[in-house]
């Protein structure tokens, strides 16, 4: 039995105009004895910048800043930069994040020396249409039907005389190359898709459509628990252990009370190959229980995003109900036993 402590509300929202309606999801990082928190600020109108914040510890707020450390800048994030993650790999810092202009949500990247200035690398996913990528998805027979359950979504919500762009959310970046390559999870619903590179560069229409020529290739987890049923989506940067990459993701089930996000379902995945998975735990780590998760913008949501590991103790920064930061922690150690005993081995 795994125990997981509510550490409580790390951050709440300001009168502050720029996150007077919320604050959730943040993108973490540890340096030395700091956590540094990129967190989506939202004001009225769900308008989202990105906000930031540093802990002296895993707990302790020491600075905030009043104002965002990144806007919208182009169209393609006019109404919002929004569920930033962040890793560093080598010297560089990358932060991933959703550009969002009021019809199409997609996956950006922004990079940084300093964790103050951060040069933005424009849209990474894939510019097509829903229509489009059910073509080429299924050039390869082996997907999943539920991937193209998203037609209403796409043609009955959607404003017939604009562009809706298939929505791909979620992106995160793993802390370090693979075999020499940068590698990434993203999010096409309802599964995990990872993708190698050597550059940023090689992110073209023409890469993505022989990606989606074979996209069965290309998923690690699909949905197969009751809590995560609707879709699953990539949480926290994957976390380097000696047994393998510690993935910290979110489930999404379908209840009469609509909507619950389960936080944290775990997954370990192999060191040299991160698409095949050697364990998977089949419940959640933890879900929606405390008032604050429970009430908010959005009801029935923990959703992780960001980790700070201290000594043996892994602390898991998440977005509750749409409206405020909070925190909960585990023994890491104690979470890898317990996912060993889940290997595809131990399941048969």
């Amino acid at each position: 039995m795994i125990e997981v402590k509510r550490e409580g509300i790390i951050i709440s929202k300001t009168d502050l105009e720029f996150e007077n309606e919320g604050v959730l999801n943040p993108a973490v990082i540890r340096e030395g004895k700091n956590v540094h928190i990129f967190y989506r600020a939202v004001r009225n109108g769900n308008h989202s910048t990105i906000g930031y914040c540093k802990l002296e510890g895993p707990l302790t707020v020491v600075e905030r800043w009043e104002k965002p450390i990144m806007v919208p800048d182009f169209d393609y994030e006019s109404q919002g930069v929004e569920d930033a993650r962040i890793v560093k790999i080598e010297d560089l810092y990358y932060l991933t994040y959703t550009a969002y202009d009021g019809i199409n949500a997609r996956g950006a990247l922004a990079i940084s020396k300093d964790l103050v200035h951060f040069e933005k690398q424009g849209i990474i996913t894939p510019d097509i249409t829903y229509a489009e990528f059910v073509f080429l998805a299924e050039s390869s027979g082996k997907v999943n039907e539920n991937y193209y359950r998203n037609q209403l979504f796409y043609y009955e919500k959607a404003d017939p005389d604009k562009k809706m762009i298939l929505w791909d959310k979620n992106v995160v970046f793993f802390p370090r190359r693979i075999k020499g390559k940068l590698v990434f999870f993203h999010r096409i619903r309802p599964g995990i898709q990872i993708v190698y590179i050597k550059s940023i560069k090689e992110l073209t229409h023409d890469f993505w459509k022989k990606y989606f020529n074979n996209f069965h290739e290309h998923i690690v987890l699909d949905p197969i628990y009751k809590h995560e049923l609707n879709y699953v989506g990539s949480g926290c940067p994957p976390i380097e252990t000696e047994h393998g990459w510690l993935l910290i993701y979110h489930g999404v089930e379908e209840t009469e009370r609509g909507l619950i996000y389960s936080a944290c379902a775990a997954a370990l995945l192999d060191l040299e190959n991160p698409a095949r998975v050697i364990a998977r735990l089949p419940k959640p780590l933890f879900f929606p229980e405390l008032e604050w998760e429970l009430n908010g913008d959005v009801n029935n949501v923990v959703f992780p995003t960001g980790t700070a590991l201290f000594g043996d103790t892994l602390y898991i920064y998440y977005g509750a109900a749409d409206e405020r930061i909070a925190c909960a922690s585990v023994s890491l150690s104690s979470l890898i036993s317990e996912l060993l005993n889940h290997t595809a081995k131990n399941e048969k």
